[in-house]
Order: C-alpha cells, then sequence, then structure tokens
C-alpha cells in the first residue's frame, strides 16, 4: 500500500508513533534515556522543534516545526526509531517472524506512525491541549500536572498553562489523534 504523506516543507506536524503490540515499554527508564538520546542526535543531524511532546508507556505523541525549505519528517522518524530499536536491550524486543526477518525489520515499534499538518493556530493549540491531556485520558494520572513525561512542564515554566492546567477535554473526547 503506498501512504500519501502531507510534505510541506518547514510546516508543524502532529506524530502519534506506537510500539510494537503496543507494549508498556517506553517509560521504563532505559527506553526514556535512550528515546532522549536518539532525539538529541537527530535534532544535531537534522535540526527540528519539538512543539510539544508526551511519552506514554505504549505510545508517544509529539509536535514538530521543521526547518524552511525542509520536509523530511520521515527521515528523522527512521533515524529515531532505527536508534531505539538497535540499542535497547533485547528483551525489549520480541522475536521477529520469517517476515520480519527477512525485512530485517525491528520488533520495538510499529512500522509506521501517524501524522498530521497542522493547518493553523486553532488546530495547533487543539493538538496542544491533546498531548498534554493524553496521560489523563489513558487514566495514569487523574491530573495533567501529576505525568513526568511531558511537555506540560515546559508550558508552565513558560508561562502557557498555569500549573493547575485541566484543558478543554470536550472538544475533543471523541477523538483519536492516531491513536
Amino acid at each position: 500500500m503506498q501512504y500519501r504523506r502531507a510534505k510541506t516543507p518547514g510546516a508543524t506536524y502532529f506524530f502519534t508513533v506506537v510500539t510494537f503490540r503496543r507494549r508498556k515499554i517506553l517509560c521504563e527508564p532505559d527506553n526514556r534515556a535512550l528515546l532522549r538520546r536518539a532525539f538529541r542526535l537527530m535534532k544535531s543531524w537534522h535540526p527540528f522543534a519539538i512543539d510539544a511532546f508526551v511519552l506514554l508507556p505504549d505510545h508517544l505523541h509529539c509536535l514538530w516545526t521543521l526547518p524552511p525549505g525542509d520536509k523530511d519528517y520521515s527521515l528523522r522518524w527512521n533515524g529515531i526509531k532505527g536508534h531505539v530499536s538497535r540499542y535497547c536491550g533485547d528483551h525489549y524486543k520480541i522475536p521477529a517472524s520469517a517476515s520480519q526477518q527477512r525485512k530485517r525489520a525491528q520488533t520495538f515499534w510499529q512500522p509506521r506512525f501517524w501524522e498530521h499538518q497542522i493547518r493553523d493556530e486553532r488546530d495547533y493549540q487543539n493538538h496542544c491541549v491533546y498531548i498534554h491531556w493524553n496521560p489523563v485520558k489513558h487514566e495514569l494520572v487523574s491530573c495533567v500536572q501529576d505525568w513526568p513525561y511531558s511537555s506540560f512542564h515546559r508550558f508552565v515554566r513558560l508561562g502557557i498553562y498555569p500549573l493547575n492546567w485541566a484543558g478543554n477535554p470536550e472538544g475533543f473526547a471523541d477523538e483519536d489523534y492516531g491513536e
């Protein structure tokens, strides 16, 4: 199947990236550190801004803004996912099927990712809210501020949100945003 993706240079994109078979392994300390290192390496080789981010046990959501003239987010995701897959502990990988072995596929991540090009300021704000509300949506915490793996805390430091921010979940309760 041929996937059609938005590819606008310098645009902002929302992503959902999921672990293979939705294994709840992303918040493990060694995987968090590995993912952080993968992001830093990729940003040093192919710069981009991470506008908003949340890490959950089996998936992550983020908003990226690419540099002017650059539209290759797939290269960046390939590098990030590849780095994590290569360097994670074997106990985080599921044995590959014969088909996966022929394709040299890894079993840490699902093969693809969900992408959405942000259309305007309202779309941007809605996706920021969705990202930061996600740990509450998945019943990992009862208050957004209690989830440690989120750019919510940066938004608070910058004065964008108050610490007791609760978002507006009614506006997107039925949306899945790639989940």
